[in-house]
């Protein structure tokens, strides 16, 4: 028997009709086979890139930009959402600062500048930075990998970033698809969403010849802690580590590590389905959809927040594939039951 059949035979021979674990199912399959071994015990960590960008300048963001210092700030203080969610199912979590527009670091301090330049000015980043940025995101994972670690889940902070996500993405879809630019944390701000679609067209413009795949993208027009996510998706594949895609954002570094290597898919687990207009066009671009996402909250907050519920969930399912009974067993029982009442 070789390992795909030996996972597909220990989850068949779970005592339950078979597939009646629906998606969780599934994430536990191809969890086993990213590993290429079934260890028994579940090692989650959540890793957070935090930064800022410098196209909130240009109106991208109804909230001051001094937001990202101050939640990430309250995520290593156990003061945000995801370090709730983190410290109630105890899973492990870091927070990377990447490029906050502070002097002083939030978190592990990996600062790359005090946030990137406005691409509606100017390239966001230079080739130097972005090749930067996608460094830590491998670093971390590999630190995380040396650690023990075997499932990771990651999220971000920084005001602008649904724009910088939408720009990336629209640059690299199939068709430049429209409707990417979402409302972010500012839910019904019509004028706020015009203001991102025409600050994204006019970048394509501007920069459209000179983008030639991902890291292009995200020098031109990404932001740190998107290149991070990417680099980090990237490193799990040379680690054999399974990892959680958030929302929308995170999704958006889905794209641009799937387009630089396509191995990553198969290491990609979806956790929830995000209220961000753009969610649906990086998944089909990735060639996923909405049937493999097991959350549909209508969570828009970012952090990570859905993609820590998801390994709260998966948690519960690796418990009992390691617990129950067989269905071998419970076959037996039945039938020896069946011969003592004859």
């Amino acid at each position: 028997m070789d390992y795909r059949d030996e996972v597909e035979e220990t989850l068949r021979n779970l005592a339950k009709p078979p597939g009646s674990l629906g998606l969780l199912e599934k994430q536990v399959k191809q969890i086993f086979l990213a590993w290429g071994k079934m260890y028994r015990e579940l090692k989650p960590k959540h890793i957070i890139f935090a930064a800022d960008n410098g196209v909130v300048w240009s109106g991208a963001a109804a909230q001051p930009p001094e937001i990202t210092y101050l939640q990430t700030k309250n995520m290593v203080d156990g003061l945000a959402a995801v370090s709730c969610f983190c410290n109630c199912n105890n899973i492990p979590y870091e927070v990377v600062d990447v490029g906050i527009d502070s002097p002083d670091a939030v978190g592990l301090n990996y600062k790359i500048r005090q946030g990137t330049r406005n691409f509606a000015v100017e390239p966001a980043m230079t080739e130097e930075e972005v090749r930067r940025a996608l460094d830590i995101g491998r670093e971390r994972v590999e630190f995380a990998g040396h650690m023990g670690y075997n499932l990771l889940s990651f999220g971000e902070m920084g005001i602008g970033n649904t724009t910088t996500s939408a720009a990336v993405l629209t640059a690299l879809s199939p068709t430049h698809a429209a409707l990417i630019a979402g409302y972010g944390s500012s839910r019904g701000n019509y004028k706020l969403v015009c203001r991102k679609e025409k600050l994204i067209a006019d970048a394509l413009r501007e920069y459209g010849p000179m983008i030639k795949g991902p890291v292009d993208a995200l020098r031109y027009m990404g932001g740190f802690d998107l290149a991070a996510i990417c680099g980090a998706m990237l490193a799990c594949v040379k680690a054999h580590i399974p990892f959680y895609v958030d929302g929308f954002i995170t999704a958006a570094a889905l794209v641009c590590a799937v387009q630089l290597n396509d191995e990553v898919r198969r290491y990609a687990l979806l956790s929830h389905l995000s209220r961000e207009a753009g969610m649906a066009v990086a998944l089909r671009t990735v060639g996923m959809d909405e049937s493999q996402i097991p959350i549909h909250g209508e969570l828009s907050l970012g952090e990570g927040t859905g993609a820590v519920l998801a390994v709260s969930l998966i948690q519960s399912m690796m418990y009992a594939v390691w617990h129950m009974g067989t269905l071998d067993n419970v076959n037996e029982a039945a039938e020896r039951r069946r011969k003592g009442g004859e």
